[in-house]
């Protein structure tokens, strides 16, 4: 249990770093005062600064941090260096990078998994990698090693001619042409078809170390979790699938279980809420980034800011609800381990 908590602890800390250290950078590139970057909220236990410089500090409770920008307070804002005093653009830039490097981050982790964990898919061969036990293909006698040479006659150049055809012929009969070592063997297999496309329990052939396709993958990866989130959310707003919320609690459940199927997992899961993050920073929701986002918008489309003080009191009734909605989510992760 202890490991897990650290592991929680550490994987929640790094993702919150690097989200307040893409506000950090990008406010450094264009000329705003960063007057404090702090890991963690609450008691400060370590701090750091230079004479007129960042105050760096670590503080006690490690879910969470912020990067306090000069000008963030209305009696700041004419000074030197001030967030307020610098152009539309690059205000928007510091505040969308905190997001960003997380997606940044999401690629980095992928392309870990692909490059030294699972290996990149072999595409090109027509070798099986892997049999899923249990599954159509174990039943029928295929092998790891097998090499696909031909189905119902037809000649299987690449992975994904196998995968086009078994897919396109859900619970009907095929044969697979396979070499195994020296011979030659028929094989007659039924995919099976509960989701629509014939599924028959094989994988390709998996190497690891590939650098450039490992990177591929992690930014397919990133952007095929970005577009399911989106949609996902938009499905919970409309009712179409149930509200399905985790918080820091059912986080250090879900990696608990995580944590027990190797390090590999743990990255990619940490990739995935990662994306998470990013995401949900960039909603219009009064406290966060992207509620920020759309007043600097608003202050393009008006030609002038929005005031200060009443922004100031829509953010600090947001983050009040946040507080209030992650004691709830709390609540209800505490409740589905112990019922």
């Amino acid at each position: 249990m202890l490991n897990t908590i650290i592991a929680s602890i550490v994987m929640l800390g790094l993702l919150i770093f690097v989200h307040e250290l893409g506000h950090f950078i990008v406010a450094r590139l264009v000329r705003i005062k960063v007057l404090e970057f702090a890991i963690g909220l609450g008691k400060e236990l370590f701090s750091r600064q230079k004479e007129g410089g960042t105050r760096y500090s670590l503080r006690l409770f490690p879910l969470g941090g912020f990067c306090r920008l000069l000008g963030e307070d209305p009696e700041e804002a004419l000074k030197e260096g001030s967030f307020q005093k610098k152009p539309l653009f690059s205000r928007l830039a510091v505040i969308s990078a905190g997001s960003l490097m997380n997606f940044l981050l999401a690629v980095v982790l992928f392309s870990l998994v692909y490059f030294f964990f699972w290996g990149v898919p072999q595409s090109q061969t027509t070798q099986i990698g892997e049999i899923l036990p249990g599954s159509r293909a174990y039943e029928a006698g295929l092998q790891s090693g097998d090499v696909i040479l031909a189905i119902d006659g037809l000649e299987m150049k690449d992975w994904d001619d196998i995968i086009a055809y078994i897919n396109a012929n859900p619970e009907r009969q095929i044969t697979l042409l396979v070499q195994r070592g020296n011979a030659v063997i028929s094989i007659t297999v039924v995919p099976a078809g509960d989701t629509g496309k014939g599924l028959i329990g094989i994988a390709p052939v998996y190497k690891k170390y590939v650098f450039f396709r490992s990177i591929a993958l992690g930014f397919n990866y990133t952007w095929f979790f970005i577009k399911l989130i989106f949609v996902s959310l938009y499905q919970m707003i409309t009712g179409v699938i149930p509200a399905d919320i985790a918080g820091p609690v059912g986080i250090v459940a879900i990696v608990a279980e995580v944590t027990k199927t190797g390090l590999g997992n743990l990255f990619y899961l940490a990739a995935i809420i990662s994306i998470n993050l990013g995401i949900i920073n960039l909603l219009p929701i009064p406290a966060l980034d992207g509620s920020r986002i759309i007043f600097l918008v608003l202050e393009g489309i008006r030609g002038k800011p929005i005031d200060p003080q009443k922004e100031g009191f829509i953010h600090f009734v947001g983050f009040t609800v946040l507080i209030i909605l992650m004691i709830l989510i709390a609540f209800q992760d505490i409740t589905r381990l112990i019922f």
